[in-house]
């Protein structure tokens, strides 16, 4: 048995297929009289291939998640790239694929040594695209996943955004990966194609060949290579008791998320686009406790969406949800999310810098276009604003004065309005948990932004692999911040929820449940599975399991008393 992290749930047992990329063999040679124009091909096909995996991908993945190979376009459109190249192959003589190679390892290299935790993430991708601009120019086939056509688990080092979005589910069942952890890139994809992951399972590749049977345990996290018949036997039946769960849970899809005491939660989620609603609506939710509107900026090509666009997206998801409540943040720019058309200025820490509420205090004529779209859109549902990265209570004021002025506006140009617009923060600054009780005196609500509350209490990049061990959502420090959210909003008869990776966490969800949280916001696919555990649990049982999680040491203390109590 090899050990893995449990990153996408679910059974599979199937062959293996062993995904290997092909090794290159470049060497330096002279460069010969047509060079530039075999790099100019290489690039004509590389942008080509993207375009034709992302058409592929497009039935299987959300706007949000398509956006990865337009950025990849954008890379391999990138003049100074071929600048870069084309000058090693005229000062240097020396071939394409020498001056690529040169050229791609220093950009990986330059990439993965700084400081911003975007240009880090960013070295993948260039890894991923000028992979493929090497194999281009040496005439080298990648291999090719939507070849596939009988079941298999997919077994390699990762999976690049190019090879997940080539994964067809009818035949492939799950993956293993050397690397990786939760938050990777291809365990986010894995939960959103609904397929079984197991990631990090360290020296799979030297164990696991290619037509080995594999039983792929994305529950535990566990990864079994030619088990027994016995073992096959027994991981078939657990198969189909996790499918028929899975089955079952659409019963719950119109029930309410209430304990076995009475005490009501909603179940919300989380979208990044107006397409993904669906997926809200399917699984039952209670309504989308976070819309990211920085992904209307980060589509636009040339500038920023001007009143018209982004009223007509926001009108779109509160028609959608039919009455029910729908929060969208407020635009959350810079840090890790950069736009092609705005240059925001270089920092040394981007993260702690100018970026969403800040940026728009700052940008007052971009921060107001938004506004105004968005008190407009209100007019068609039950709107919730929320500011992120909101740090002091002059800034609230800021923010929320300039919400008052533009509605006052629309409201003596004869605009139609909603009767009650919420206006809410977003806690993911440990200032903001600390001062709650202050904050809640003046806002509608709090929503929780763990990611980042975590990132930002622990002083550890939540993307860096060197600390990923201090990102602790259930350390007692962050939930007594948590609490202090919630008993801040609850002392002035606010609501709180929490939008966050930890809302969707299945051991953290009897915590938050004790500490009081009115509302959970996660992906989509998470809301069943989460009201099962709500409706099987009593709110008074969680209360005391709380108070006792919060007078312990260490995160893997909380963590064993709630799988001791859930037993």
């Amino acid at each position: 048995m090899l050990k893995g992290i449990a990153a996408s749930q679910g059974i599979a047992l199937a062959k293996v297929y062993k995904l290997q990329q092909p090794v290159l063999n470049i060497v330096k040679t002279e460069a010969s009289e047509n060079e530039s124009e075999k790099l100019e091909n290489a690039f004509i096909k590389t942008i080509s291939d993207i375009e034709k995996v992302k058409e592929r991908a497009a039935s299987n993945l959300s706007e949000e998640e398509l956006a990865i190979f337009d950025a990849h376009l954008m890379m391999a459109n990138d003049p100074e790239i071929k600048d870069q190249i084309l000058y090693m192959i005229n000062e240097e003589k020396v071939n394409a694929e020498f001056a690529t190679q040169s050229v791609s390892n220093s950009t990986i290299s330059m990439f993965e040594s700084m400081d911003d935790a975007y240009f880090k993430e960013r070295a993948a991708d260039v890894k991923d695209v000028m992979f493929r601009l090497q194999c281009n120019l040496v005439g080298v086939e990648i291999p090719d996943l939507t070849a596939i056509n009988e079941e298999v688990v997919i077994v390699a080092e990762d999976l690049t955004p190019s090879d997940t979005a080539q994964l067809n589910k009818k035949y492939t069942l799950g993956f293993a990966t050397q690397i990786g952890g939760r938050t990777s890139h291809s365990a986010i994809m894995a939960r959103s194609l609904e397929i079984p992951a197991v990631v990090g399972v360290k020296d799979i590749l030297n164990t696991a060949k290619h037509g080995d049977f594999v039983i792929l345990d994305a529950i535990e996290g566990n990864v079994y290579l030619n088990p027994s018949e016995d073992l096959k036997s027994e991981f078939i039946k657990k198969a189909e008791e996790f499918k028929a769960e899975k089955e079952a849970l659409k019963v719950l899809k119109n029930e309410k998320s209430i304990t076995l005491d009475g005490h009501e939660v909603e179940l919300a989620g989380n979208i990044g686009t107006p397409k993904d609603v669906t997926g809200v609506i399917d699984n039952g939710g209670d309504g989308v406790g976070l819309y990211r509107t920085e992904f209307l900026y980060m589509d636009s090509e040339d500038d920023f969406p001007d009143e018209e666009a982004q009223f007509l997206a926001y009108k779109e998801v509160l028609e959608a949800m039919d009455g029910k409540k729908v929060v969208i943040r407020t635009l959350d720019i810079g840090g890790d999310k950069k736009l092609s058309y705005f240059e925001f200025p270089e920092e040394m820490n981007p993260f702690l810098g100018y970026r969403a509420v800040r940026f728009c205090l700052d940008r007052t004529d971009i921060f107001k276009t938004q506004l105004r779209a968005l008190i407009r859109a209100s007019a068609y549902g039950q709107l919730c604003i929320m500011f992120p990265m909101i740090a002091t209570l002059n800034e609230f004021r800021s923010a929320k004065k300039l919400f008052d002025e533009e509605k006052e506006k629309l409201i003596a140009e004869g605009v139609k309005i909603g009767d009650k617009i919420e206006v809410g923060i977003m806690v993911e600054i440990p200032a903001a948990a600390v001062l709650a009780d202050r904050f809640a005196k003046e806002v509608d609500f709090f929503s929780i932004g763990t990611n980042d509350l975590v990132q930002y209490s622990m002083a550890a990049d939540r993307m860096s692999e060197k600390v990923s061990y201090l990102y602790q959502p259930l350390n007692p420090s962050l939930l007594r911040l948590i609490k202090m959210a919630i008993d801040g909003a609850h002392k002035e008869g606010k609501w709180c929820g929490m939008c966050g990776e930890m809302a969707g966490d299945i051991i953290a969800a009897p915590v938050l449940l004790g500490l009081g949280l009115d509302e959970f916001s996660m992906s989509a696919t998470s809301i069943l599975n989460t009201r099962k555990m709500i409706r099987s649990l009593k709110k008074s049982d969680m209360e005391k399991l709380a108070e006792e999680a919060l007078n312990l040491d260490t995160a893997e203390e909380v963590e064993e008393l709630v799988k001791n109590t859930l037993k």
